[in-house]
């Protein structure tokens, strides 16, 4: 298990998630677009979010740090544009945590199957700290 950064742009993630594998040395990244999600009939993908970032991340020496830009209309403050994700492979203690976190807080997104992971969920904690929770497996981008 482990808790990685997660980094948040408002539309300029590409460029800088190519400057940071510049920076630090890294493999070019592997980029997931908004456009290449699964649609849902409920949420059409307004044209503007189709070649925004969805996710991506960076092995810099040693430690995850996973990037997006945040959905067109979403709220974004710079400097406060950071979660922790806690990654793990034991579904268990995902839960587990989750549910202990979200006492005297608030789920920003329940805990559920996505298109990326069989389980996945947001909460802000009682301290104000937000929190991701995803399930990894072996093909996980």
């Amino acid at each position: 298990m482990s808790v990685n950064v997660y980094l948040n742009f408002n539309g300029n993630c590409r460029e800088a998630v190519e400057y940071y594998a510049e920076v630090f040395g890294t493999e070019p990244p592997q980029i997931m677009t908004f456009a290449e999600a699964p649609p849902h009939p409920d949420y059409p993908l307004p044209e503007e979010a189709k070649n925004l970032v969805l996710h991506t991340r960076l092995t810099i020496d040693g430690s995850n740090v996973m990037f997006s830009d945040v959905f067109p209309d979403m709220p974004f403050v710079q400097g406060n544009n950071i979660t922790l994700a806690l990654v793990s492979k034991d579904t268990e203690e995902l839960t587990t945590r989750f549910h202990k976190l979200k006492e005297g807080g608030k789920v920003d997104m329940e805990l559920q199957e996505t298109f990326w992971s069989k389980l996945y969920g947001q909460v802000t904690d009682k301290f104000g700290i937000q929190w991701q929770f995803n399930y990894e497996d072996e093909k996980a981008y």
